[in-house]
């Protein structure tokens, strides 16, 4: 794509990321924190970025944020809940019908699901998306190699991160090793399931191997983790156990880390104080966890398992919130949408976007947990990477999906600039 455009527009942009430390000084700013800016463009990088007086212009009235992110979804097994659904809505229903659709899935129907949902993705301004891909059953090396050429045609518009989802027991065979040793041509982490009930002992061992194995290759860990409503944080406190007798020189994201919710006060703050120390990322997945957990028949739950999100940020913790599922036997929602991923959060983790910490899980720290190079705040030189949403303020970006623009490298996202194959 060219990135010789240049241009300039105003809008209101979040304090939160703009990183110009005089900017907002001034009694312009919203109160839900927004920034009448001017921002300028050439070369696919900002060239000028500056406060508008509002005595002497209107305020903008469109919001500005940067393209953004998903942590954690599953592009292989998007769009499938109409062949292999999940009426009951149980963790247990959901992977029985998992199961199912990993013994008949082909390559051709993972590439269909997977650039589909990259489609929806861009056009919704997503930038960067981790998925994890269900990595035993037939065809996996088929499915494999077409995840490999897909990640590579859309490289000029989405980083896609992938994921070799795969239960830990097989991280301890030869054919984990050469798994791994695999992941190294398209930088892919491993990733795996633990989940209560399971043996300590055992569970200690396949760990162990595990973060040696990635250590060895230098893959990332993004584990799928105490994803329960019992046994409250049993599988981090494994973690941590064993990650006394592992000097780690890769990073680790504890995916769900939802029954951490369930510990007592005391209990929590202790264990994210732990998390903290060995620099462990975590992703929040409220949708997908608020669906599945906490379930008794012809109850309402009034307790729902999912990751203490304010807590582990308080403590240090770098948090992140992602979608999840796409329309599958875990969740029949999901819309590959991170505007309605923030407004469906906001009453699930009491997340608000117009404070720091409430936006953070969307911006600056999915893109720490990603370990992209630019951390989607605004400021001289940043990538021209833009969502332009057709609202003026966030309750009015909120209640509804805006309509918006999304701009590349500096050039406006349309019919004319990309390839056939991706519009």
């Amino acid at each position: 794509m060219r990135s010789d455009f240049k241009g300039y527009l105003e809008a209101l942009i979040p304090r939160g990321l703009l990183t110009l430390p005089k900017i907002g000084m001034k009694s312009q700013v919203s109160n839900e924190g927004l920034c009448p800016m001017g921002i300028g463009w050439e070369g696919g990088r900002i060239t000028d970025l500056h406060e508008i007086d509002l005595y002497v212009k209107p305020a903008p009235t469109k919001l500005l944020l940067p393209r953004l992110i998903e942590p954690h979804t599953h592009l292989d097994k998007a769009f499938t809940w109409s062949r292999f659904p999940n009426f009951d809505g149980t963790y247990q229903a959901a992977f029985i019908s998992n199961m199912k659709e990993l013994k008949v899935r082909n390559a051709l129907e993972v590439r269909e699901r997977v650039e589909r949902s990259l489609a929806i993705a861009l056009k919704n301004g997503l930038r960067a998306i981790r998925t994890h891909i269900d990595s035993i059953g037939p065809n996996q090396d088929q499915i494999w190699d077409v995840l490999k050429k897909i990640k590579l045609k859309w490289s000029p518009f989405i980083e896609l991160q992938l994921v070799a989802l795969a239960p830990l027991e097989y991280w301890n065979t030869d054919g984990g090793e050469d798994f791994a040793r695999d992941l190294i041509d398209v930088k892919g982490l491993i990733g795996g399931v633990l989940v209560p009930p399971f043996k300590e002992r055992s569970a200690k061992h396949l760990l162990k191997r595990m973060l040696q194995l990635a250590n060895k290759y230098g893959c990332g860990v993004d584990l799928h983790i105490d994803e329960s409503q019992v046994h409250p944080a049993v599988g981090l406190k494994q973690l941590l156990k064993v990650l006394k007798l592992v000097e780690l020189e890769i990073p680790i994201t504890c995916s769900h880390s939802s029954s951490m919710g369930l510990l007592p006060p005391k209990a929590l703050r202790s264990l994210a104080k732990n998390i903290a120390k060995h620099d462990l990322n975590v992703v929040a997945l409220p949708l997908t966890n608020a669906w599945l957990l906490g379930r008794n028949p012809r109850e309402t739950p009034f307790k729902r398992p999912f990751a203490p999100v304010f807590q582990l940020q308080e403590a240090g913790v770098v948090v992140a919130i992602g979608g999840d599922n796409v329309q599958d036997a875990w969740f029949p929602g999901g819309n590959l949408d991170p505007i309605s991923l923030m407004a469906f959060s906001l009453p699930l983790t009491q997340l608000a976007p117009w404070q720091r910490l409430g936006l953070a899980p969307f911006t600056t720290s999915a893109a720490k947990v990603l370990g992209l190079e630019w951390d989607g705040t605004f400021k001289i030189g940043s990538p021209a990477d833009f969502v332009l949403l057709d609202a003026n303020s966030w309750v009015e970006a909120l209640k509804h999906p805006p309509a918006r623009r999304i701009m590349i490298k500096g050039k406006w996202l349309d019919s004319g600039t990309i390839p056939y194959y991706l519009s």
